[in-house]
């Protein structure tokens, strides 16, 4: 496929073939993330590869029991790690921190950049994925399952498969309410409802076309996707506990250091 077609054709697949993805594919997808950009070229990432079936099993609770977990062949863990250079520091007589949280931004942005040449390799494959917010939700049980070592944090992940469904690619709000020029210009209210409205009915109509999720809207009296969004599945209480859940689990890692 071009590139373009790739990009565009991107969708999340949650339902995979009893397929496996072959070592030489996945060293393909794997070099195509170590080949992404990062900052000073430090590549302060670590890439965790997960087939082992008895470990994705301990993984579904850690990631929410999604079914795609146990289903797909492969899950990719993509983490901001400084513990191999720090390391390396020591080794050559060179001052050790990047132990604070500008230190865990570096190497968060890494490890995204790199999962995402990781993502499109795999698509151009012909593969499908699914990005898992639970990766950084949940961050301690998934370290502590992939026995993640101080200075390494899990912060993005997906799993990797032969797609067994072919859903329709999802919308995306239009350029004109993302792309700003020069400087950020904000929004009016006229311009706020003309930027979400065709994610307003796309989005209400897909839940309103699966049977448990309209029952859920409607056993919670939600009147539009806004609500659906801030009262069913990103709630403010939700939030609150994931954030101190990855605050602890940061200091744990010794990524908030502030001397």
């Amino acid at each position: 496929m071009e590139l373009k077609d790739v990009i565009h054709g991107h969708r999340s697949i949650r339902e995979y073939e009893d397929r496996e993805v072959s070592p030489e594919l996945l060293n393909q997808i794997l070099e195509a993330g170590i080949r992404a950009s990062s900052s000073g070229n430090m590549q302060t990432y670590s890439i965790v590869v997960t087939t082992d079936k008895e470990l994705k099993k301990k993984l579904y609770s850690a990631h929410m029991e999604q079914s795609m977990v146990v289903d797909a062949p492969v899950l990719i863990t993509f983490c901001a790690d400084f513990n191999r250079m720090r390391k390396w520091l020591s080794l050559n007589d060179a001052p050790v921190h990047f132990d604070n949280f500008m230190s865990l931004m570096i190497g968060t942005i890494d490890a995204a950049l790199a999962s995402q040449n990781c993502a499109l390799a795999a698509e151009d494959a012909g593969l499908g994925i699914c990005y898992m917010g639970s990766t950084l939700a949940n961050c301690d049980q998934i370290g502590e399952l992939l026995n993640l070592p101080e200075n390494v944090v899990p912060v993005v992940g997906f799993s990797l498969g032969y797609p067994a469904e072919n859903p329709a690619p999802r919308d995306r709000l239009p350029q004109q309410g993302i792309v700003h020029y020069n400087q950020y210009q904000d929004y009016s209210e006229e311009e706020i409802l003309e930027i979400y409205k065709e994610r307003n009915e796309k989005g209400w109509n897909r839940y309103m076309d699966v049977p448990q999720l309209k029952q859920m809207t409607e056993e919670l009296g939600l009147k539009n996707l806004a609500q659906i969004y801030t009262i069913a599945k990103y709630t403010k209480e939700s939030h609150i506990e994931f954030s101190q859940t990855v605050l602890n689990y940061l200091e744990k890692q010794n990524f908030m250091n502030n001397n």
